[in-house]
């Protein structure tokens, strides 16, 4: 059975069960409150990594979050997981490595129903495509006299 933060989950409901753990043990400092704040209202992902055995979680945070916010979600974070006593992932009583990612990066959809604007697979490419047909200097090695 798999326990995150000493509670049983499933897989899909792994970020769900971290999230809900992290909310219970933040400190009730001021740091701690703000730190509660944002993650309820942040996006958790999980991923496992089956080559190097370690569980990652990243928290995705909205674009109005300042630097000096996350430095402190993740001096909240660090506080959190230092002072714990249970494992935070553990399988069938096997301690497992983890990692924690605050970012606020946003991966551009190219292709889907919800495309970034100017992201389209077009549109990414084109820069080369022109690139290749655009007046210049010829390459001399792609002219087949030099091969």
């Amino acid at each position: 059975m798999w326990k995150i933060l000493g509670k049983e989950a499933i897989y899909i409901d792994i970020p769900e069960t971290w999230k809900k753990g992290m909310l219970e043990l933040s400190p009730d400092t001021e740091a701690g409150k703000r730190f509660k704040e944002i993650l309820s209202q942040s996006k958790v992902e999980y991923i496992f990594n089956s080559q190097t055995l370690e569980h990652t979680f990243f928290i995705r945070l909205d674009d109005a979050i300042t630097p000096e916010e996350i430095q402190s979600m993740a001096d909240v974070s660090l506080e959190i997981l230092k002072s714990i006593e249970i494992p935070v992932v553990e399988i069938e009583e096997n301690v497992q490595r983890y990692q924690v990612i605050i970012t606020n990066y946003h991966e551009p959809e190219i292709i889907g129903l919800n495309k970034t604007p100017g992201m389209s697979s077009g549109q990414v490419f084109m820069p080369i495509i022109s690139s290749l047909d655009s007046p210049g200097r010829m390459n001399k090695k792609f002219s087949g006299s030099e091969f």
